[in-house]
């Protein structure tokens, strides 16, 4: 995670400031989330200068998501997101991660901290914001090309993260991880009952709508996860899905929350730079959710804590899918209870 040090404000006044934390929550708040629970809330304190970012624990899932790793990860990616909107409006941000042991719900906090000259590819990034969503898709069978691979694994590694891109048998071992994974979750009551919460129907607040589930495949087990098992058949789109998906392995050192939201930070950092470079994205976790998670871990070389499988490549556009729940919803009074 890049920290950038505090300093002045200069002549901005306050009421200013607090209008630009809103629409830096504005951003934040369009990252993605495991179900599109959107499982976080704000309170700008401080006269606006100070953004606190905390886990909702009413949007949090106990059956696919027990420890909160999930969560963590999404509260990550929309604190890039209010970085990166920062820095593209020419504001520093001093962060602080879990800056308060005694309140476990509070994982971050924001500080607008000074004035930022933002480059071009900052502008770019935070660009990319509300276009980066996630393609459940076929994608065509154009490989990614290495100097965007490369430039994939650079991302992650600013934010202290390591990307690992599969070669062709790595990655249909990990397909074989996330089949297994998902017949064995489903196998759950409990989780199917929590599945058909968030997902399919007609959706406008949060969760996925039928339109943002993706087809399924015409030979078997598709690339992207199997969001509604029980939906009417006579109503499911087939498709041929590509026959080599390109997957990559988003990993972090440090275990625990720190880590996931080091990777959630990762996450979105290499996702808007493959949204810059064209690239369609989507994700895959079915193998993180179940006890034998470390069997994501590339064997060759036993290196990081998986906590994200990316499938990359090249889809045709889509419209807009998952929607948001508006931003005066996730922001809290000061003072209020959190």
């Amino acid at each position: 995670m890049t920290e950038h040090a505090p300093g002045s404000t200069g002549s901005v006044r306050p009421g200013i400031i607090s209008r630009l934390a809103g629409e830096l929550i504005r951003a934040a708040v369009t990252a993605p989330s495991m179900h599109n629970t959107q499982p976080w809330r704000f309170r700008i304190t401080g006269a606006g200068y100070t953004i606190e970012l905390r886990a909702d624990p009413a949007r949090m899932l106990p059956a696919a998501d027990p420890d909160g790793r999930a969560t963590h990860i999404a509260c990550g990616a929309a604190l890039f997101n209010l970085r990166a909107a920062a820095a593209a409006t020419g504001v520093n941000t001093e962060i602080r991660l879990l800056p308060d042991l005694g309140q476990p719900l509070l994982l971050a906090g924001v500080r607008l901290a000074g004035r930022h000259r933002p480059t071009s590819w900052d502008r770019e990034l935070a660009a990319a914001i509300p276009r980066r969503q996630t393609n459940r898709e076929p994608f065509s069978a154009r490989p990614v090309p290495p100097g965007i691979r490369a430039e994939l694994a650079e991302a992650a590694g600013l934010e202290g993260a390591r990307l690992d891109l599969l070669d062709h048998e790595e990655s249909l071992r990990v397909l074989g991880l996330a089949a297994d994974a998902e017949r064995d979750l489903l196998a759950s009551p409990a989780y199917r009952v929590e599945l058909a919460r968030w997902a399919g129907g007609e959706r406008d607040r949060d969760g996925m709508p039928d339109r943002a589930l993706g087809p399924r495949s015409l030979e078997g087990h598709a690339p992207v996860r199997e969001f509604a098992p029980d939906r009417d058949t006579s109503r499911v789109i087939y498709a041929w899905f590509e026959q080599e998906p390109q997957l990559a392995v988003l990993s972090v050192d440090t275990p625990g929350p720190a880590g996931w939201l080091a990777a959630g930070q990762a996450l979105e950092r290499v996702w808007l730079t493959a949204t810059c470079r064209g690239l369609s994205v989507s994700p895959l976790t079915q193998p993180l959710e179940v006890a034998d998670a470390w069997l994501v871990r590339d064997p060759r070389s036993g290196r990081g804590e998986p906590q994200m499988i990316l499938r990359i490549g090249y889809g045709l556009p889509i419209p807009p899918g998952a929607p948001r729940r508006p931003v005066t919803e996730v922001i809290d009074e000061p003072g209020a209870e959190p």
